[in-house]
């Protein structure tokens, strides 16, 4: 079979039928535009809640009304790709981008930027699966993986240039002018665009508009319930949760329900492709066990990533005290990381199978969680820290191209709008998860573990507690905690024996975050061993 298919195969054709890399600038920029104004995104909070007068909290509805518009209508925009024709209606989508980064430059109210966002998440939500569906037709074997690992660079890429370019325009100039850079690549994308092969569209294909509404409410409701699990509550609903269940937090009930939406939502597909009719959403991409293996693995390893980045950030700012440029500094080894070895790894698709990579990188991020557990410390400058960091961006960087890479070759082309759709919602959904459940865990964990340190130590009396509450303190910088300290009747050794507690089991709850992040990828290894044993240029088309 596997001479048949080198024959026969993308392989064979790529050797003698090789497509410029133009139309692949362009599709790589793309790709760059949308991550772009993601990590811009959070630089740009604090210069927005200044010239609209609201909170960094409002402001960050920018992000969510983003991710949530992206993660609701990916599944659809693939669908009316297929119906329009991918390079006409990805030119159309890509105007639409340049336009809400106009609405972000001009915005005089919060609304008119949350707006701009909405709007830059629905464009994203079509470029999405457009990406994906052009790779397949523009190129094939040897380039369509080449292509396809760009994909993966371009994210890290676009994070790390974001946070520096985004830091320095804020800091010296403001906020505005970081979405003048979407805007000229917005341009760029759209002229590059015209160098893609063009297709015109199925005008048979129809859309199933309830299976829309399921998907896009099940999205909707995990993505709010996992990320709103510390603010709302685990359990009981807190202060700043929008309604109580009973005196119970909607966030697991959010949950409940988005997970029965879904369940509606693949009764429904399978349904109408029994019957003939086009469901939202081709399953048949998923129907081998190694294809819903890679899908599994890639929720895992990009949920990893959102932890990650969720709590290297987190003490860096806030027990560290430091700023989002430092931050950006510190994660550049882990980014840069993740940024080469996305764009390399393709080199050994020739060598090794998917299944023996995988396994590999699934070791290697595990070994490398490990290791941080071990050696983290309250400074992250160390050569121990960053040396775990650049392990794990190495598995990581390996691993989102790798398994990418096994859906887009399995399926057949004209399937690729729905690998790219399914991409979109297993990455957005898995981002959300990762970060929500890394945080509860460890906010968890930290107030638990300064609760029972506290009656540990005798000479924080209960009195003391009980002003204070440490064990709902959350993550606090030293300072921040001498003045919180300062507003009670502590003694300076009082103090002092606070801020070392504290000390101690911020830096345990995090030893113990990335053990748990180990075990994670250790089970994954399971997933993993049933990815395919053949090598890209193998697979017939």
């Amino acid at each position: 079979m596997a001479g048949a298919a080198n024959a026969n195969g993308p392989g064979a054709k790529g050797a003698t039928e090789r497509r410029s890399w133009a139309p692949m600038v362009g599709l790589f920029l793309a790709q760059v535009l949308m991550s772009f104004n993601v990590a811009a995104l959070p630089i740009s909070l604090g210069g927005m809640g200044q010239d609209f007068g609201v909170p960094p909290t409002t402001a960050s509805s920018t992000i969510v009304v983003y991710g949530l518009a992206v993660a609701a209508l990916v599944m659809t925009g693939a669908k009316l790709g297929q119906r329009v024709g991918w390079v006409k209606i990805f030119r159309v989508v890509t105007v639409v981008f340049a336009g809400s980064s106009v609405m972000m430059m001009l915005s005089q109210t919060v609304a008119w930027a949350i707006a701009g966002q909405a709007l830059a998440g629905a464009a994203a939500a079509i470029i999405v699966p457009a990406l994906v569906a052009l790779i397949a037709e523009n190129y094939k074997g040897e380039q369509q993986a080449t292509a396809v690992g760009s994909l993966g660079s371009a994210r890290a890429f676009s994070g790390m240039s974001a946070f520096l370019i985004g830091g320095t325009l804020g800091t010296f100039v403001g906020w505005r002018p970081v979405f003048g850079i979407t805007l000229a690549l917005a341009i760029a994308v759209f002229i590059l665009s015209f160098t893609l092969r063009s297709d015109r569209g199925d005008k048979s294909v129809r859309i199933d508009v309830v299976a829309s509404l399921l998907i896009g409410g099940a999205i909707v409701l995990l993505t709010l319930g996992f990320n709103n699990l510390n603010g709302w509550g685990i359990v009981h609903a807190s202060e700043s949760a929008p309604f109580s269940l009973l005196g119970l937090s909607p966030a697991p009930a959010f949950v409940v329900v988005g997970i029965v939406l879904g369940q509606l939502f693949f009764v429904r597909t399978r349904g109408r492709k029994r019957q003939g009719k086009d469901p939202l959403v081709d399953l048949d991409v998923l129907r081998n066990p190694t294809e819903r293996a890679a899908v599994y693995a890639m929720f895992v390893i990009v949920a990893m990533e959102a932890a990650i980045n969720f709590t290297v950030p987190t003490y860096i700012q806030v027990v560290q005290g430091r700023t989002p440029f430092d931050t950006s500094l510190a994660m550049m080894p882990f980014n840069l990381t993740v940024f080469v070895t996305a764009t390399l790894i393709v080199r050994f698709y020739k060598r090794f199978q998917p299944r023996t990579i995988a396994l590999f990188a699934f070791g290697l991020t595990t070994v490398a969680l490990l290791w941080l557990a071990l050696v983290v410390t309250n400074n992250w400058e160390t050569l121990p820290t960053i040396l775990g960091l650049i392990a794990f961006g190495i598995g990581q960087g390996a691993l989102v191209t790798l398994v990418f890479n096994v859906l887009v070759t399995a399926a057949p082309k004209e399937l690729a709008g729905d690998v790219g759709s399914i991409r979109g919602t297993t990455q957005n959904l898995a981002s959300a998860v990762g970060t929500a459940v890394m945080g509860a865990v460890l906010v968890t964990t930290l107030s638990f573990g300064v609760t029972q340190s506290v009656e540990k130590h005798p000479e924080l009396p209960a009195e003391l507690a009980a002003q204070v509450d440490l064990g709902n303190v959350n993550f606090i910088n030293n300072d921040d905690l001498r003045e919180l300290l300062a507003e009670t009747d502590a003694t300076q050794a009082q103090v002092a024996s606070a801020i070392e507690l504290n000390e101690g089991e911020r830096l345990r709850t995090l030893k113990l975050g990335f053990l748990l992040l180990a075990g994670v990828s250790a089970i994954a290894a399971l997933p993993a061993s049933r990815l395919p044993r053949y090598r890209p240029e193998e697979i017939p088309e």
